[in-house]
């Protein structure tokens, strides 16, 4: 991922492989592929979440 990717960009293309999951649509090598392609999805995912939430605790402990 050279370019930084948008939160919803990685969550909309996590739900299209577990969409192709759910349905049949990929063979073994595919699902190997698409794996570990959502590892790093749910990586970045769970970066973002983690980093804006500390980001919003931050701010509210400054008001206060």
């Amino acid at each position: 991922m050279a370019k930084e990717m948008k939160y919803e960009q990685a969550f909309a293309e996590l739900q299209a492989i577990v969409h192709k999951m759910e349905n049949d649509e990929l063979d073994i090598d595919q699902m190997a592929e698409q794996l570990k392609r959502a590892q790093q999805l749910i990586k970045l995912c769970r970066d973002k979440l983690t980093k804006t939430d500390e980001e919003i605790k931050k701010i509210l402990g400054e008001e206060k």
